[in-house]
């Protein structure tokens, strides 16, 4: 049976439109998927969202890491995803260091944008980072930016921990958001980050905030589809549940982890730090 979607019955999402939805206190659903089946089951659910993470280093390839994923990867399973979409807004993962100056990231866009079928990129961190938003953005590719634990940087964290604990590196944390706005990033992933800092900087910003691990006061939430579903091999992470437990079908988990989003449900305590 073929993934592709009906015609959409309400207009896609856009950027814009995240921040139209931020600006209602309406929560933005997003989930990670990486061929056309998962991103036509999105689509039936009613995500918002859909991102094709570099996560699928981990969960699709394999590997211990997202470093090894490369771009060709991340165009080959934007693309797929895409032809499994009609409504929901598509994000594609900039691996490591296809963004690691400007000229690099234009071209390693261009590719997710034209050959994908991305509405949007996402890169991590912010420091230099924030030159490369500015000339996407500048260029009309919109950006979400990435910070908190940023999975690229596993090697100098020394490990997936969770970041912003301490005054000073909360301060940063806040700083480095505000920096990502200023650039021009239409949308900021919060991830294992507290509670209480993700609060506080969901309210400073006007761009839309996407927590995973980072409470539930962000706009919107976001999860690994497999994570969310339950079948990643191994311990799941403290920040995700299975919503296919109880559920009769695949569809149902993802209109049921969409549900809880919408009303607050998810993420409840025990899934934040």
């Amino acid at each position: 049976m073929s993934a592709q979607p009906k015609s959409a019955a309400k207009p896609p999402v856009t950027a814009p439109r995240l921040f139209e939805m931020k600006a209602a206190g309406e929560k933005i659903v997003m989930l990670t998927a990486y061929d056309a089946g998962f991103a036509a089951q999105c689509e039936a659910a009613g995500v918002d969202t859909v991102l094709v993470g570099d996560s699928l280093g981990n969960v699709v390839q394999g590997r211990e890491s997202t470093l090894p994923v490369t771009l060709d990867d991340m165009v080959y399973h934007t693309a797929a995803v895409k032809r499994g979409l009609a409504t929901p807004l598509l994000i594609a993962d900039l691996p490591f260091m296809t963004y690691r100056d400007v000229d690099t990231a234009l071209r390693s866009s261009a590719r997710l944008v034209a050959e994908g079928g991305a509405a949007m990129v996402k890169l991590e961190g912010a420091d230099y980072v924030l030159e490369v938003i500015d000339a996407l953005d500048r260029r009309q590719i919109p950006v979400c930016a990435h910070l908190g634990l940023t999975p690229q940087s596993v090697h100098k964290f020394g490990g997936y921990r969770v970041q912003g604990k301490t005054k000073s590196a909360a301060e940063r944390l806040i700083a480095d958001a505000h920096a990502v706005e200023q650039a021009g990033a239409s949308l900021l992933v919060l991830e294992c980050v507290p509670a209480a800092l993700a609060k506080t900087i969901t309210a400073e910003l006007r761009v839309p905030t996407i927590g995973i691990g980072a409470g539930v006061d962000c706009d919107g939430q976001v999860l690994v589809i497999y994570d969310m579903l339950g079948i990643t091999p191994g311990k799941r992470p403290k920040f995700s549940k299975d919503f296919l437990a109880g559920s009769g079908s695949v569809l149902d988990a993802i209109k049921a982890y969409a549900k809880a989003v919408r009303s607050r449900a998810f993420p409840a305590l025990e899934h934040s730090f």
